[in-house]
């Protein structure tokens, strides 16, 4: 007898085996089988009903509300500074920022699942350095909002709050978006205006270096102001960049000789907005941006001010180097030769015995704002030295197994953090690319590297009684004078957020 249950039916059908079944089978065994299938009839009325009872309520719940953010109450809320110390923004409600033109901001990249190619693959969704912690905002630590061990505190939070509120106060947000680096205090009161105006050509690369602070942070261009205070702030200052960007690809003004650390930043900047988000209107501007960098590269090797110049140096290349990594994980097409022309430049200008690394010739010292290699000495910096460190690891180069990083960590360290503007060792452009560098590589080095750079960065902040100073950073280093204000609190913020804002890529070293 065929098996009621088999699905491989005669031509005539379900039906037609039914009749054949009841018809060839003994009287009680077509009792048995009416009894059952009516039994399993009167069993499934109660499910259908409990399942689909709910539908239409849901929908018209969502029918009602369509603009309305969710919230999930069990997420854990920011942490939170004194009140006293920072007047935040308002926080009345504003319909959710949407896009147009976009999938879900929290899309993967395509083919990206998975991929090996670059050094910055950790357990969390942050596979690449520099890069915000994960799409959509929110706070950057990691799953369920928990703090990565590796030093931070209330205090580093507070002080990274206290400077993203002073970057929002001082930036052209109902204007153009930008962050004007020489009069920024124009949004300051007569009796009240803070000091530490910037170059004035530099707009484009503090604008670029205000916004990593805020993606840094898990701030985007996403949300209402009830789930993201910053989100206009951001959203006006990658406005301001793409409208400043050129036909050929270029962020900013070419009218200072130095143009390309405005582009390269700015294009970081955009390659991680566009990662974080997956907002498509990012997407042209930071492939332009990049094919620029291509484009400027010298064929074999490295970048300098003159795009194809045949000159080269580390600390634009260092730039360049972070902007193409954000590129290539947030899916756009990067120079395939870039990396190991980088790789060349770098190994070319390390001396193989320490480990230190110059700017424009083996083993030299950094370069020196013109006029001021008195002020502030090469060898009170190893700015250089920290950019190599920082680059070998973008492209792979395990610290637990690289000599040449160990000695280079190993000098960075014997070279903390120190506020002293007597001096001359203020270098807020070292401190941030040796945070950065050291954090990977972990271990006495950067415990030492980091108990300094807390003191002397949260410890120095401008809090009470600093009027429209309050949560910035006095600009007396070696480039203060350069990018001001704006440049220094931003470098300092982003230094504060290293904890959270990409995991250790190879594994921690002993703590």
């Amino acid at each position: 007898m065929r098996n009621i249950t088999d699905h491989r039916f005669e031509d005539g059908g379900f039906d037609e085996t039914i009749r054949s079944v009841v018809k060839n089978s003994p009287w009680w065994m077509t009792s048995l089988v009416v009894h059952v299938v009516a039994a399993f009839i009167l069993w499934q009325i109660p499910v259908a009903t409990k399942r689909t009872s709910r539908a239409p309520t849901i929908q018209s719940e969502l029918a009602a509300k369509p603009d309305e953010p969710v919230e999930d109450e069990n997420v854990e809320p920011l942490p939170k500074i004194d009140p006293k110390e920072v007047d935040l923004p308002p926080t009345e409600d504003e319909d959710e920022v949407k896009s147009d033109d976009s999938d879900s901001p929290f899309d993967e990249p395509e083919g990206l699942e998975g991929d090996e190619s670059g050094p910055l693959t950790g357990p969390s969704k942050n596979t690449s350095i520099g890069l915000g912690p994960g799409a959509g905002g929110g706070r950057g630590r990691g799953s369920k909002g928990k703090r990565r061990p590796g030093g931070d505190s209330d205090q580093t939070e507070g002080a990274v709050e206290l400077g993203l509120k002073w970057l929002a106060d001082h930036q052209d947000v109902d204007e153009d978006g930008k962050w004007d680096a020489d009069e920024f205090m124009k949004h300051d009161s007569a009796d009240d205006r803070c000091d530490g105006a910037g170059g004035q050509l530099y707009d484009t690369g503090v604008t670029g270096l205000a916004l990593l602070a805020f993606l840094g942070a898990g701030y985007t261009d996403r949300g209402s102001r009830r789930e993201n205070r910053f989100a206009q702030n951001v959203r006006m200052g990658l406005r301001y960049l793409m409208a400043s960007q050129t036909e050929d690809g270029v962020f900013g003004t070419k009218a200072t000789h130095n143009f390309i650390y405005n582009h390269s930043i700015a294009t970081l900047a955009m390659c991680e907005a566009y990662w974080m988000t997956r907002n498509p209107r990012y997407k042209k501007p930071a492939q332009e941006g990049l094919n620029f960098l291509a484009m400027a590269r010298n064929p074999y090797l490295a970048w300098r001010y003159v795009p194809r110049g045949g000159m080269n140096d580390t600390s634009v290349t260092g730039w360049c180097v972070m902007a193409l990594k954000s590129g290539k994980f947030a899916g756009l097409e990067v120079d395939p030769d870039a990396f190991e022309g980088a790789r060349q430049w770098i190994d070319k200008m390390t001396d193989p015995n320490f480990g230190n690394v110059g700017y424009d010739f083996p083993g030299g010292g950094p370069a020196r704002p013109e006029g001021k290699q008195d002020r502030f000495p090469q060898d009170k910096t190893e700015s250089m030295t920290a950019v190599g460190i920082l680059t070998r690891i973008f492209l792979g180069e395990d610290p637990k197994s690289s000599k040449l990083i160990r000695l280079g960590a190993k000098l960075c360290a014997e070279k903390p953090p120190v506020w002293n503007p007597d001096d001359g060792s203020i270098d807020m452009y070292y401190w941030y690319y040796a945070t950065l560098g050291l954090f990977q590589v972990g271990g006495k080095d950067w415990r030492k590297w980091n108990e300094a750079m807390k003191k002397a960065i949260v410890g120095n902040q401008h809090r009470k009684g600093s009027g429209r100073k309050i949560g910035s950073w006095d600009p007396i280093g070696a480039w203060g004078d350069d990018g001001g204000r704006v440049y220094s609190t931003a470098c300092m913020v982003m230094c504060l957020e290293v904890y959270y804002r990409y995991d250790r890529v190879f594994g921690a070293r002993s703590e």
